[in-house]
């Protein structure tokens, strides 16, 4: 039997129905704090339940494309700016009993980017908000995203250790306070200004130098910051290390 015969006899229906889906763990800083995108579901299963943006994928969509569009759904992002978000595979999540319907498999995501705008809750969601991880013991959590969720978190804490992603939650340029909020902001624990500062400057095409600096000084006054952009560098080397990681390679 050659392949277009076989394809001619084959029927899907002789096996298991299996839908796919995508799910979005989507980070960014509000007001000096992280936070996560949830929407409350308005129908069931788990309906009144919290709920990470996803959606199932399209017949005629590839699965880094599903994750946009849902993405874009809750956020009115679109053109430019959606594309200018980072996002990347999380992981994926296939439990036979993770979803009462029937069997379905999620391929969750990451993304974050700054300054994303207050979601817009579509037509299968009751609500939309940006909420403070640290506020997520709160909420009432639909399938298995309490799971993807901190499995989301720590890759985003841990890729700021040996990637330049933190860049990707501030402006083009940036001073180096700024940069060491962000991982403040993410890892959750205070860093030492001048150790951060010298750190970030030592690692080989993780930031650059405008040649510019900030209209005016700190808040206490003072000179003007110098800005930075991202550098060319994918990997950091030597990485920074979360201070409870650093006490233990020591």
């Amino acid at each position: 039997m050659n392949e277009q015969d076989f394809l001619a006899g084959y029927d899907p229906r002789d096996y298991p129905a299996v839908a796919v889906t995508v799910d979005v763990v989507a980070l960014t800083i509000r007001e000096g704090a992280l936070h996560l995108l949830l929407i409350r579901r308005g129908a069931p299963p788990y309906e009144g339940h919290w709920a990470l943006p996803g959606g199932f994928v399209h017949p005629d969509e590839d699965l880094t494309a599903g994750a946009r569009r849902e993405l874009a759904e809750e956020t009115g992002l679109g053109g430019d700016r959606l594309r200018r978000v980072h996002l990347e595979q999380l992981g994926s999540y296939g439990d036979p009993d993770r979803d009462p319907r029937m069997r379905v498999v999620s391929i969750a995501h990451l993304a974050f980017a700054p300054d994303l705008p207050d979601p817009v809750a579509d037509t299968d969601a009751d609500e939309a908000i940006w909420l403070p991880v640290t506020a997520l013991t709160s909420r009432q959590l639909a399938f298995d995203h309490g799971r993807i969720i901190d499995d989301g978190l720590e890759r985003a804490r841990s890729k700021l250790e040996y990637t330049p992603l933190a860049t990707r939650f501030l402006a083009p340029e940036f001073t180096i306070t700024e940069l060491r909020a962000v991982y403040e902001t993410v890892w959750g624990h205070p860093l030492h200004a001048g150790n951060f500062h010298r750190k970030v400057l030592s690692v080989p095409g993780f930031v650059e130098s405008t040649g510019t600096s900030t209209e005016r000084g700190g808040a206490r006054g003072g000179p003007r910051a110098k800005l930075y952009r991202a550098g060319d560098a994918r990997l950091l080397h030597p990485a920074l290390l979360r201070p409870a990681r650093e006490e233990t390679v020591r």
